[in-house]
């Protein structure tokens, strides 16, 4: 499994994870690969950090891996939920007020902060357009970030 840092013609980014390179290439050109928040096919990969592997601690010194990380779901899951659990921790609750709270800040009336709260499917659909960046936290029909 290889991860891509992409871009579209909007500069939205994401990420996207593929196969190997050449999967990666060939749902391209067959325009299998689009924007998450704009539907773009226009995609372009952007660089991304080396991942080095360091060898055992103390050990050979010869730069070969220690062992091989495998990704279960159950590992998975452990560390979408860290990241979750970590953004909340690190952000405002606003609940029902999310949308206009979420505008205050893009629009520079209120303070830039990181929020959290509740926004209708139509009222999320309403902020994406108007270019605010927010999204929906896994596992919660109706928490947003920003």
């Amino acid at each position: 499994m290889i991860i891509f840092d992409l871009s579209c013609r909007d500069e939205h980014r994401f990420e996207g994870w593929f196969r190997s390179a050449e999967d990666f290439s060939r749902q391209l050109e067959r325009g299998l690969v689009s924007c998450p928040h704009c539907g773009s096919a226009e995609i372009r990969r952007l660089p991304s950090a080396a991942h080095l592997v360091s060898g055992t601690p103390g050990g050979r010194g010869n730069g070969a891996p220690a062992s091989t990380d495998v990704v279960t779901p159950e590992s998975a899951l452990a560390v979408l939920k860290a990241v979750v659990d970590r953004v909340i921790a690190g952000s405002e609750d606003v609940g029902k007020a999310f949308a206009e709270e979420a505008r205050k800040i893009h629009y520079h009336d209120s303070p830039e902060r990181a929020i959290r709260g509740e926004a209708s499917a139509e009222e999320f659909a309403a902020l994406q357009e108007e270019g605010i960046e927010v999204f929906r936290l896994p596992g919660g029909d109706k928490k947003t970030l920003n």
